[in-house]
């Protein structure tokens, strides 16, 4: 097998906002993550694999790689056996070591990966027993909002959003606000410690990832259901949004972020005029 240069290799949809994680984790401390994948809709023409490419002729005839897919995707998935014992969930995003052998996956550990493998910059992953588990309470309650989040994300894609799980949504979101504002209070710059950790990284990556939300705008108005995250965040949470504003402008987070959020501004403006 080809030794992979980067010191993690990524193997997902394209854009997520989870595996911003690592990326910009990676900006900070100096480490080299290579990405690989395609959008959602074309991973079921790749491999899955570490060495993830789009399918052949001969990968679609060869027997034992069709697998029947599972959340977020329909129909067959082609993932090699080496993907499955690297990976025994077959789920995206997939990361791996330089071999290809060791796995590592959910976006959070992941990312916690880029900061254990740091070479300078911020201690993103604390400096001691204590403040690195107080780092992962907050990853913890981001993964609970994430699965509440995924829920909802899902049905609006599929036209199955109803009340229920849209209040769903709004209690996961209501909560995890407020958790971030409590934090935050009274004037606190980061969500642990003085300077930027992996919470403040995970904190804006699960934001952008709901914000997906505004392009299902028209839909929500069909269904008489308000946006959840919408321009009163500002007002409810104020300390936490605007954190999460000084997040999105800082240098590390700009690349990923800044296109993706005006992408998603110009849908929301698309969808709302229709």
């Amino acid at each position: 097998m080809m030794k992979n240069m980067a010191d993690l290799r990524i193997f997902s949809y394209l854009p997520n906002p989870r595996i911003w994680k690592a990326t910009i984790a990676a900006r900070l401390c100096g480490v080299e993550v290579e990405l690989r994948g395609a959008r959602p809709g074309e991973l079921a023409d790749w491999l899955w694999d570490f060495d993830a490419r789009p399918l052949t002729d001969e990968d679609r005839a060869e027997t034992g790689l069709a697998r029947q897919s599972r959340t977020g995707f329909g129909g067959k998935l082609f993932k090699t056996d080496a993907f499955l014992r690297a990976h025994p969930f077959g789920t995206v995003p997939a990361a791996f070591g330089p071999d290809g052998e060791v796995g590592i996956f959910e976006s959070n550990s992941i990312g916690r990966a880029v900061a254990r493998l740091r070479r300078h910059g911020p201690a993103l992953y604390g400096d001691d027993p204590y403040s690195a588990t107080r780092i992962d309470s907050f990853l913890d309650v981001s993964l609970v909002f994430a699965r509440d989040g995924q829920t909802y994300l899902l049905a609006l894609n599929n036209d199955k959003v109803d009340a229920a799980i849209h209040a769903s949504a709004q209690a996961a979101f209501e909560t995890y606000m407020n958790g971030m504002e409590a934090a935050l209070s009274p004037g606190r710059g980061y969500l642990v410690g003085a300077d930027l950790t992996l919470a403040d990284i995970v904190f804006a990556a699960e934001l952008c990832s709901f914000a997906r939300e505004a392009v299902h705008h028209g839909k929500l108005s069909a269904a008489g259901l308000p946006m959840i995250f919408d321009n009163g965040a500002s007002e409810s949470y104020p300390g936490a949004m605007a954190h999460f504003e000084r997040l999105c402008a800082h240098p590390a987070f700009v690349p990923d972020i800044a296109p993706f959020m005006a992408k998603i501004e110009a849908r929301r403006q698309q969808a709302a005029a229709v």
